[in-house]
């Protein structure tokens, strides 16, 4: 369901926006918001990362020799993901994303939807996180 209201999104948002995602600003376009809900010492960090309307993070890939990759679980709102050369994703409370380690994607939520998901990282051998150029607003237009 999409939610453009802020106060609605907030009562649908069980695990709750967090803190301003100022950390990694640089690779959003938009504002997003991030609550840890482990630390990584935990051995699996877990964390709802929230996006407001249009807002949506740069292309990226998780390496990793081998292990590692992403999980994305939608929690609220609406939201886009897409691996390099394939078509765009719906995103809805309940979708479940499995981004193998090495693969081109990005993520982020719809133009008219406040949208939340919990990302895991993947536990692996050789894991960093390289960032790449931004969705443009003609590649997200066409959505």
């Amino acid at each position: 369901m999409k939610i453009p209201d802020k106060s609605v999104f907030e009562q649908q948002n069980v695990f709750g926006i967090g803190a301003e995602n100022t950390a990694y600003a640089r690779y959003f376009i938009g504002n997003s918001y991030l609550n840890p809900l482990t630390k990584p010492e935990d051995g699996l960090f877990l964390a709802n990362v929230t996006f407001e309307p249009g807002c949506r993070n740069n292309w990226h890939i998780h390496h990793a020799e081998s292990g590692g990759g992403q999980m994305l679980i939608c929690t609220a709102g609406e939201g886009w993901y897409q691996e390099a050369g394939k078509p765009a994703v719906s995103l809805t409370p309940g979708t479940v994303i499995v981004i193998p380690a090495n693969v081109k994607h990005w993520h982020g939520a719809k133009a008219d939807s406040w949208f939340s998901h919990i990302a895991i990282e993947v536990p692996g051998e050789g894991c960093e996180n390289k960032w790449c150029e931004p969705v443009t607003d003609d590649e997200y237009k066409q959505l």
